[in-house]
């Protein structure tokens, strides 16, 4: 079991790539510290020379446990705490043409025991062999020592990854500041980053506490911690108890997913009771609350009992509100019907009264509805102009977003909001696909029948947005921005980037230069056979089918598959190696494909990657210096998109992130039934222009800061600066604040 410390220790260096002060007397642990260096290397990291310099002023022994911990943090980062096996030994070469290889498996089959030759020859008199019974299919046929055997050492090159840990402070500063970073962000977290402000709330429980918690989800957590600590809870509607009772029992505190509630204990019910009647006495408005949850509800009522407590009167109607015993209908109930009176002006005007944030929401559908009606559009508008101040500062930026991609007519129209001639953008062009995602990663694509919006409407609340947007960002005085960073998409949501290593949010663009491109990925599963398919899908320009590569296509122009894995009881990899340059089509689309078994949220363990090599480089399969990046499969869907990787005009490839999973089917999932569909999903996902650090950087050059660009070699500036980059380059001047794809969410305003 790891030390309190230890998981401090991981959760920082995972989270910041900082290492924590090492504890431990002073000595001479310089030799220890250089073989930590060399050993980090290896794996495609690297010690900071104020972080070497700071580890050999220690004792040999504590250089050599704070050592094992960096190594096992880092190798897990990128993929490497496991053994990559290969189907075919010698991949990438030697991966037989797939007919031949299956003719191969069935021979194999009628040269074995009796029983399965007869089985075999059987399904070849019916015209359909299942490849599954052949017993030489879908099984490693040698170890990882002898795959590992048969390849060559990898050769280092200048274009392998290198990542640079810093040195941190105290393990208790830092994972302070870490807790306090996470809890108090203003955009929702992951999966993965909330599972850690579960463990860092339980640490930090009694320590220093965020000013705020706007993140409702992230609240519940830290409540949870801090009832069990015996502290004071940070409550103020009906849903923080709703998500707090959610997480006391283990349940999801998204509320996406019912939760089956347990009995509390009587103190945790008392205090569950206690909030309830505190919110409601304060404010009786804060019911309407109920209904959104209103089955929630009931569940909850029957493990507290509610009736038992006549010291709480106010807790009790949130549970006769939810059995329909007491009216409050919610507030988008209440907006709804003003709408269907026609009624948009009176709707926009109780918004922006009661709930300034679902205003904004809904701001593209008031204006449609009031296309017809000029003093409707202008209530609208005001009604905006007047709440923006109060409205989440991620929620004015994915407005802004939305207008980005939002059709604009020529002129302003006259009773349907259109114009002849109306011209649109990007994918919020009439016509063209419209992509929806929920809150779980799931993905569908429909055609975008909406009219365009009046272009002084559009026109007036693209500038609202900014100006309000602008007027909240702490300007600094000094930016300097690797220009890298600036393609990067902005982490609205936590859940538009998967956890992992080197992950970018959704619609970020990052280069993808090297001659070879091999994508991975690996699972293990929990209880039952599992079989994972690994895929790449190559398109057109016009995002029409020109190859794949699969299980059923082991060969191609382009590239190789490592051979199909059917059963991943001790973990299974598979790969596809494309040569980039040969590469007909303009887009690469990797995929996983789930054939049988267990779904991504049931496996043990389930990630993507990729690498990019040149073309002398050899090595095993997996090297971890060459993986750019590895992200976690944990979605619900059948079909895992994490990226896709597209050929610009010059030539060079990007790579488009899109962390989706599609529904799929229960079994038997293959890529040549699912193109058209994930075809139009991509081109849907790419035609859209996402908001970027180019955005946030323009508002504060506008705004007065001094804005200079680093080309990763020039002298950095003496004096302190805020850095925005893809990593912290060494040297910043003390006092300077670096903003990177892990602390990204900071440049989102309050």
């Amino acid at each position: 079991m790891k030390s309190t410390d230890q998981v401090r220790e991981r959760l920082v260096l995972r989270h910041t790539l900082r290492v924590t002060a090492p504890i431990g007397p002073e000595g001479q642990g310089g030799a220890v510290a250089r073989q930590l260096d060399v050993a980090l290397m290896s794996v495609g990291f690297k010690l900071s020379a104020g972080l070497l310099a700071a580890l050999s002023g220690r004792a040999p022994d504590a250089v050599a446990t704070t050592a094992a911990g960096i190594l096992g943090t880092v190798r897990e980062l990128v993929g490497d705490h496991v053994r990559h096996n290969v189907y075919f030994k010698d991949f990438p070469a030697a991966v037989p043409d797939t007919q031949d290889f299956w003719t191969a498996c069935v021979a194999q089959a009628l040269s074995a025991d009796e029983e399965t030759r007869e089985r075999t020859l059987a399904q070849l008199a019916a015209g359909r062999v299942d490849l599954l019974t052949l017993p030489d299919y879908g099984r490693y046929r040698h170890g990882y020592d002898d795959m590992a055997a048969a390849h060559d050492e990898l050769v280092t090159a200048a274009g392998d990854r290198v990542t640079v840990l810093h040195p941190g402070g105290p393990v208790e500063a830092e994972t302070t500041a870490l807790y306090l970073a996470l809890a108090g962000a203003v955009t929702p977290l992951g999966d993965a980053h909330r599972a850690d402000l579960a463990v860092l709330a339980e640490l930090c429980a009694e320590g220093p506490q965020p000013e705020e918690i706007p993140v409702r989800e992230h609240r519940a957590l830290v409540n949870r911690a801090r009832l069990r600590a015996g502290q004071g809870l940070f409550v103020d509607t009906v849903t923080d108890v709703l998500r707090l009772a959610c997480a006391l029992s283990g349940g999801d505190v998204t509320l996406l997913e019912p939760t089956r509630f347990r009995s509390p204990s009587r103190p945790h019910r008392r205090a569950l009771l206690a909030a309830l009647d505190a919110v409601v006495a304060a404010d009786p408005a804060k019911l309407t609350d109920v209904a959104r949850h209103r089955e929630a509800w009931k569940r909850l009522g029957e493990r507290l009992h509610p009736h038992e407590h006549p010291g709480s009167p106010h807790a009790a109607q949130v549970f006769a509100v939810a059995r329909g015993e007491l009216r409050a209908p919610s507030l988008a109930a209440r907006s709804e019907a003003l709408l269907a009176r026609g009624e948009v002006a009176g709707a926009a005007e109780f918004l922006a009264a009661t709930a300034p944030g679902l205003l904004f929401r809904a701001l593209d559908r008031l204006l449609r509805l009031a296309a017809a009606d000029d003093t409707a559009r202008e209530t609208v508008l005001a009604a905006a102009e007047r709440t923006a101040p109060q409205v989440a500062g991620r929620v004015l930026l994915a407005v802004r977003e939305h207008l980005l991609n939002r059709a604009v007519g020529t002129r302003t129209g006259t009773g349907t909001g259109e114009a002849p001639g109306a011209v649109g953008r990007g994918a919020g062009t009439p016509g063209k696909d419209r992509v929806f995602v929920n809150r779980y990663g799931g993905a569908w694509v429909a055609e975008d029948t909406r009219p365009p919006l009046p272009p002084d409407a559009h026109a007036r609340l693209v500038a609202l947005l900014d100006a309000e947007t602008g007027r909240r960002l702490d300007a600094p005085e000094h930016l300097l921005v690797d220009p890298a960073l600036l393609d990067v998409a902005l982490p609205l949501s936590g859940r538009a980037v998967a956890g992992g290593f080197g992950t970018l949010p959704r619609g970020s663009r990052s280069p993808a230069d090297g001659e070879f491109l091999r994508f991975f990925m690996y699972w293990k599963q929990t209880e039952r056979s599992t079989d994972y398919d690994l895929s790449g899908l190559l398109l057109d320009a016009d995002y029409e089918t020109v190859d794949w590569l699969s299980y059923t296509a082991l060969t191609s122009v382009e590239g190789v598959h490592s051979g199909d894995i059917t059963d991943a009881k001790d973990g299974a990899s598979e790969f596809i190696e494309l040569r980039l340059g040969a590469v007909r089509g303009d887009f690469v689309v990797p995929q996983v494909h789930i054939y049988a078994g267990e779904g991504f949220d049931r496996v043990a363990e389930s990630f993507f990657g990729f690498m990019l090599r040149g073309a002398d480089q050899r090595g095993l399969p997996f090297e971890p210096r060459t993986v750019r990046m590895k992200s976690d499969l944990r979605g619900t869907g059948r079909i895992a998109l994490p990226l896709a990787f597209q050929r610009e005009a010059d030539g060079r490839w990007t790579a488009r992130w899109i962390h989706l999973y599609l529904k799929g089917e229960p079994s038997g999932n293959r890529v040549e039934d699912n193109r058209g569909t994930l075809a139009r999903l991509v081109g849907g996902i790419v035609e859209r222009t996402p908001l970027t650090v180019r955005h946030v950087t323009g508002l504060l050059a506008a705004a007065g800061t001094r804005v200079t660009w680093w080309d990763g070699a020039s002298a950095l500036p003496a004096a302190p600066v805020t850095y925005l980059g893809m990593a912290r380059p060494e040297g910043l001047a003390p006092g300077s604040r670096a903003i990177t794809p892990e602390n990204l969410r900071d440049l989102i305003p309050a």
